[in-house]
């Protein structure tokens, strides 16, 4: 639970603090083990050296001219304007939601969360295809700021929501003591302690605006990501391309230290182990049917408009659209990397999983940030880079599934890298060192016990890696082999040819398989606060 460091000094309310106990470093395999995470996160830098070599290469003159134009300059207000918009309407209707579903005696409140969260099932292009489907004049910044409101919300409500789970009641008691208002509390205690909680969502929801491609392109609304896609298709390993790339990963090494800045130093813990109590339902009274209508307008908007748009044009098409061999084919073609590309990552991620929490120390970090920095990079930007490597360098890898797997790899190794940490650390050491007693090689400690206890937390980050991959489009589009059809680039292939009815079963299904996804989210932040 958060609390500022100004409680504590209540020592009153101490809590012992068990320190884990750390692995013992003779014969356990740090030199294998650091060696694997070491390739991972050479291999993890690839973009980012790419781009920097690209630009070295380039030479200062063309860069030069192909950065300050008017073109960049237009790309870069869109930009600015975009995420200055956007996050702080997510900000504003996620906090109400989430202050609504915990904190008041709204009825239906757990249906209310479970709606708050459900849109995340959707993706984004879905969103923006329902829209454009029900209003064919969208466009422009204001409809994209609409629609990414819309489809990015819940992961500022997922952290906000979390953090009032677990917000010590007493805090509120003691403002209230003071003689502070309900406003007056909420504002001066209360929203205070949910600031980390913002920040990280709001970085989260940036460096999704960043990375977006096909609910821009839907609306006409040109951004880094689009542009960089359109000048690919147009011309392959183009300078003017790999500058758009550098100067998008600019953009993200500029958000997330601006999110540094904004959240700050100051320490949010609390020592001790707070009220005993669930916080108290403020009741709403005469302020409950407006106040219901917020949860029940966002879902009509996040929920209502895609469904609804989506049995509109699936009972257009009846069953004729619903071609077995080709919808099948996209289906299992998903499945397949999806599944490929959840294992390789959760793989690739184990060896520092497994580093970070038994032998922390500085290689380590540094090691561990490079393996957390690439999940911050649009795929635009990693499959720009792998396409550029292979063509000059291993042109038999070029547009093969290796390297579309290699780039999945690298998108989502992130969140391979959080489940494993948390399952991993939950496991005691000692049963290793009593394995190791019992005639087990050190390797053999790990892989039989460790990893064993690891087992459910590397079973949900494979499914969240690969149902990351179920939606992905940007590098499916510009990294899969030929004849390689997903249901994304099914979808897409079908509405940028505007034929919307046919490309209603692919939205559905991808729809379906975020489903589980989203659950699991759900279920993640209700364990997280402890119910």
């Amino acid at each position: 639970m958060l609390q500022k460091n100004t409680y504590a000094g209540q020592a009153g309310h101490a809590a012992v603090a068990h320190l884990p106990h750390a692995a013992p470093r003779a014969g356990f395999p740090h030199a294998s083990l650091i060696a694997i995470a070491s390739v991972v996160s050479l291999l993890s830098l690839v973009p980012l050296g790419f781009i920097i070599w690209v630009t070295i290469r380039t030479g200062w003159t063309e860069v030069v001219a192909l950065v300050f134009r008017g073109r960049v300059g237009e790309l870069l207000i869109n930009t600015v304007l975009l995420e200055v918009c956007t996050i702080p309407l997510c900000i504003l209707l996620a906090v109400a939601l989430a202050w609504l579903t915990e904190r008041t005696d709204i009825p239906g409140a757990r249906l209310w969360s479970w709606l708050a969260v459900a849109p995340l099932a959707v993706p984004a292009f879905v969103h923006s295809y329902a829209w454009v489907s029900l209003v064919p004049g969208m466009r422009g910044l204001w409809s994209g700021v609409l629609v990414s409101v819309l489809a990015y919300y819940p992961f500022l409500y997922l952290p906000v929501a979390a953090a009032l789970r677990r917000l010590d009641p007493a805090i509120e008691d003691a403002a209230a003591s003071l003689g502070l208002g309900p406003r007056s509390v909420f504002f001066r205690a209360v929203l205070p302690q949910l600031r980390l909680a913002i920040c990280s969502g709001s970085l989260l929801i940036g460096l999704h605006l960043l990375s977006e491609y096909g609910l821009f392109v839907m609306i006409r609304f040109d951004t880094f990501a689009t542009a960089i896609v359109d000048q690919f298709q147009s011309a392959y390993n183009s300078p003017a391309a790999n500058m758009l790339g550098g100067v998008l990963v600019l953009c993200c090494l500029l958000l997330l230290g601006f999110e540094v800045l904004v959240r700050g130093n100051e320490r949010y813990a609390r020592v001790g182990s707070g009220a005993a109590r669930p916080a108290d339902r403020r009741r709403l009274g005469w302020m409950m049917l407006p106040c219901i209508a917020l949860p029940v307008a966002t879902a009509a908007l996040t929920l209502g408009v895609p469904f609804v748009t989506l049995a509109r044009w699936l009972f257009i098409g009846g069953i004729g659209i619903w071609q077995t061999e080709t919808v099948g084919s996209a289906f299992l073609q998903t499945i397949v990397l999806a599944v490929a590309g959840g294992m390789l990552a959760t793989i690739a991620a184990a060896p520092m999983a497994w580093l970070s929490v038994r032998a922390p120390g500085r290689l380590q970090r540094l090691l561990e940030a490079c393996h957390y920095y690439v999940g911050s990079l649009p795929g635009v930007v990693v499959a720009l880079a792998l396409v550029s490597i292979t063509v000059k360098l291993f042109l038999p890898l070029y547009q093969t599934f290796a390297t579309l797997l290699l780039a999945y790899v690298l998108l989502f190794l992130p969140r391979a890298m959080v489940g494993l940490r948390s399952s991993i650390a939950q496991a005691p050491v000692e049963l290793e060192r009593a394995a190791m007693a019992l005639g087990r090689t050190p390797g053999q400690a790990v892989r039989q016990v460790t990893m064993r206890l690891a087992a459910p937390g590397a079973a949900a980050s494979m499914a969240l890696v690969a149902l990351g991959i179920t939606n992905e489009l940007t590098a499916t589009l510009m990294l899969s082999p030929n004849g390689t059809v997903t249901l994304a680039t099914k979808f897409w292939s079908l509405t940028s040819e505007i034929d919307y009815v046919s490309a209603a079963p692919y939205a559905f299904m991808m729809v379906v398989l975020s489903l589980p996804l989203t659950l699991l989210l759900y279920v993640q932040s209700k364990r997280t606060a402890g119910q």
